[in-house]
Formats: C-alpha cells, structure tokens, sequence
C-alpha cells in the first residue's frame, strides 16, 4: 500500500465534493492501513468513525450461527460503507462483517461529523443517497440470483463480475471462499468449475481461474 495523504486520496477517489467538504474531511480524518484478511468491522460493533474506501477492496457479509457466511457485496476505492453511515449516525451496532480480502487504505470520517456533512454539503449528501441505492440495487441481485437462478447460472454470474471488477482476466480465489460468498460447499463449486472448464468457459489453475 501506498501511503499518500488524505488531500491526494480526496482528490484521486472523491473529486466530485466540494472545495469546502474536502477541506472539511481532510482536516479531520485519518488514514488507517489493513492488511489482507483484516476484519474492518464485527458484528455488535458501534461506530466511531464512517469509513471511506481509497485502496484496495472489502468484503461485506453476514455471519451464520455456525461458521458459514452469507456473502452481500464489495467495496472498491471510491465507495463507502452506507451502513456504517446509518449505524454511526443512530449509534446503532453493526449486523454485519467487513474484512479485507486485499490490502487496503480506508479515510476514517469520526461520527460527530455526520449530522453537520449531511446537512451543510449538498455532495456529501448526494454521495450518500447514491451509496443507499447502489448498495441497494446489489443486495437486489444478490436475492434475484438465490431465487431464480441454478447454483450454476449463480457461479457463471458470480465470475464475469469478479473479472469485471479487478478488471483481469486472471481470478485469484479458492474454491472455498467462492463456497463461502455462494453460500454452499466447495464441492459443489469445485464439480461446477470443472463442468465449465470442460465447456471451454474457463480453464482453472493451481492458483487461479482464467475467465476465455
């Protein structure tokens, strides 16, 4: 991870603000680092900071009452969590896990800013709707795909986003954390590759699977 200041982050990820929220975040953030496997956030958790994502990339997902997980969506450089929005501003705890399944940099907004951002910067407040609906319109396809689509179709889908979003070709996961995100067995995952693999779709390696 690189490590650049707040106003260089601000500028790269969140041009969109305006001159007096940027100079407003940069005076009062701070810019903590994670390493790959991080937990950025627990369920039960209460807030003490809203959190803006500038490197690297999170993972979001509920917790079962064993050890599975219930996979929700990602965050990129750019985004913020829209929950920890909410819960910080209620003073609620999480219901949810964050961690960083790569390094990652994050801007660290405190609470006691949230009333007085969304109330005297239109941006931020924009910025916010448009993070409630994005994150939204992902919990929608995450639910549209359990209920209409086979664990075939899901995994297919599952993949073609994954590239898209680290714009590669070359997905570096195993075949228990795509179980894990599906919410079903390795088995059943590692069986489904395969089949695609035969049909040309894919060809897995020993690290990685390359989307043809």
């Amino acid at each position: 991870m690189d490590d650049f200041s707040p106003a260089y982050y601000i500028e790269k990820h969140f041009s969109q603000f305006e001159p007096a929220l940027k100079e407003k975040i940069i005076s009062h953030c701070t810019v903590k680092n994670f390493s790959a496997g991080e937990i950025l956030m627990q369920t039960g958790q209460y807030f003490r900071s809203t959190v803006l994502i500038v490197e690297g990339r999170v993972k979001l997902y509920r917790e079962g009452t064993g050890s599975e997980e219930f996979f929700m969506y990602y965050l990129e450089p750019g985004s913020a969590c829209a929950l920890s929005i909410i819960c910080a501003t209620r003073q609620q705890t999480s219901e949810v896990m964050a961690k960083a399944i790569e390094p990652t940099t994050v801007l660290m907004i405190p609470i006691q800013l949230m009333d007085e951002l969304m109330r005297d910067y239109k941006s931020w407040y924009y910025f916010v709707l448009d993070s409630y609906r994005t994150r939204f319109e992902e919990l929608l396809t995450v639910v549209d795909n359990i209920i209409f689509k086979g664990m075939d179709e899901r995994l297919e889908f599952y993949l073609k986003g994954q590239y898209e979003k680290m714009k590669t070709n070359q997905l570096r996961i195993t075949h228990q954390e795509i179980a894990n995100d599906l919410s079903t067995s390795r088995e059943v995952v590692s069986r489904l590759l395969k089949k695609m693999e035969q049909n040309k779709k894919i060809k897995l390696f020993r690290n990685y699977i390359e989307w043809l």
